[in-house]
Formats: structure tokens, sequence, C-alpha cells
């Protein structure tokens, strides 16, 4: 696909905003805005190396984040909720992303790693391409939260080098209650297949950094609500046994969480040790 054809097309999915599975139908270019709350233009809550990801995608120079404000899904215990919900940030058009982007390669970070960008991929995606005309190199990061329309991942066939999208949840009612998210699981595992279908597995260089592949999460969370088999029966059946996928233990009841009975707790150490046991039960080995 030629550049000005991608562009038009990421272009058109915002004109009738059609980014996530919501479909919210709202013209951001003239100002209208739907669940995300988000206009055309990004929002920018900070970017930065960043120490804390995976460890291939960290390495020795951390990587490249971008956290973009607002989001895609209305998760009750949200641990950024200040960015998500309450939609922190500057304004950053496409040429201040190149700036960012090109400075973060230059600082030696190993990647530039978009966090929570599902909402603004049109603009992101402008920004990718300038910044490789201008000299970028390093793998970009599409690190998002597997609400996903196949329409807009497909528009970035050639542009992500590794996917990293979250699978929260194996049910639907589940996602409903705790994300108001519809479909969440038949959207998320349409648009897993496709991230793997357009990346492949996670490819690791000699110094231990990825170059290119998908890279699943998946949270435990309180009371088997995320759903762990399911999750990693899919990943290992549908898409493959060697999908990287790190099982994350880091839950706790942030935000509006408190509030609801399933999950006002911290998980257990025994429910992430199932949850390890389960996935390599179900076929998956790498990451955990």
């Amino acid at each position: 696909m030629e550049q000005e054809e991608r562009i038009a097309s990421a272009q058109a999915l915002m004109k009738s905003c059609r980014l996530c599975p919501r479909e919210c139908g709202v013209d951001r270019y003239g100002g209208e805005k739907g669940f995300c709350k988000m206009g055309s233009v990004p929002f920018v809550a900070s970017h930065g190396p960043h120490f804390g990801e995976e460890p291939p995608l960290v390495g020795t120079g951390g990587s490249g984040t971008i956290f973009l404000s607002g989001c895609n899904l209305g998760c009750l215990f949200c641990q950024n909720a200040d960015i998500s919900h309450g939609r922190e940030g500057v304004r950053m058009g496409v040429r201040e992303l190149v700036k960012v982007m090109l400075a973060l390669q230059d600082s030696g970070c190993h990647n530039i790693n978009f966090v929570t960008p599902t909402h603004f991929m049109p603009p992101l995606l402008e920004a990718v391409l300038a910044a490789r005309d201008a000299g970028l190199t390093v793998p970009i990061v599409w690190n998002c939260g597997g609400y996903e329309t196949l329409e807009a991942i497909q528009v970035l066939d050639g542009i992500v080098d590794i996917y990293m999208p979250d699978i929260k949840y194996a049910s639907e009612n589940v996602a409903i209650e705790l994300s108001t998210a519809t479909g969440y699981w038949t959207a998320v595992k349409d648009a897993v297949k496709e991230m793997h279908y357009q990346v492949g597995d996670l490819e690791i260089d000699d110094n231990g950094v990825a170059t290119r592949g998908l890279l699943v999460r998946h949270l435990v969370m309180p009371n088997g609500l995320a759903g762990t088999r399911q999750v990693s029966r899919f990943l290992a059946k549908e898409v493959s046994p060697n999908t990287y996928t790190n099982i994350m233990d880091q839950y706790r009841p942030c935000y509006n969480a408190s509030t609801h009975p399933k999950i006002n707790r911290a998980t257990t150490s025994a429910e992430y040790d199932e949850a390890v046991q389960i996935a390599r039960d179900e076929g998956l080995w790498r990451g955990f």
C-alpha cells in the first residue's frame, strides 16, 4: 500500500470513527468526540526511555515510550486513570511527534513504544512515516489494549514491527462488566491473529532485544475473571505455541475497583502460580 493510500485509509477510519470496535461513528476531524473523548490531534501524557517494560523491549537503552492520553476501554481498575480517564497531556502534532521519536532513538532507546495508541492511529501512522523519512530506524511497538478493529490493524501492516496487545478477558460478559467493552473476546481474537499474521512470533537478537513479532500481555485477575485457560488455549492453538506471553501479577484494586466486590482485592500468589501453570499446561512456554 502506498503511503498516500495508507494515510487516506487511516483518516477515513477517524472521519467516521471506527478505529475500535465501539464504532462511535463520530467525525473527529470535525470536532466530534466518541467514547474516548478525544479529538483528532494526539494528547501525549509523557515520553522518554522506560526501563519497566518487558526485558526484550528494554535491553540496555530502554524502550522509547510515548504515553497517549485517553483510552477506548473503560476499565474499572485502571492503573493509569489520570491519563486514560482524566485525559491529562499536551497536544502534539505530527511534527512534534517526529522530533520526539528521533530524540528517543538518538538517546539509545531500542524502539518507539506507543502506549494506548488505538484511538490516535491515523496521526501516529503519519508521524511514523515522516520519522522514517527523517532517519528513524528502530522498531515500532504498538502497545494496545487488544480492543481493536481488523480494519485499523490491517492499515498498520508493514508499519508496526512489534505488536504488544493485552488480552484482558476471555468472557464477553466480564469485558462488559469491568471495561464496558462489548464484543471484546471476539475482537481481541481477530486482532491478535491478524497481528501474528503480519509480524509472526517474537524475534530476539543476540543482545536479547526484540526486533519484530508478537508479544502478548495477560493480567491475572482475582477470582479467575481473566479467563487464563481460555486465553492460553487460544494463543497456543489458534495463534502459535511460541507466542511470547507476559503473565502479569501486578493487579491491584486501583481507580474504581474498590467499589466492585469481584475485584476489590489484589490477586494472590496462589492465583498467579496457577495462571502460569495453566499457560504451561495449554502449551505456552515463552515469557511468563
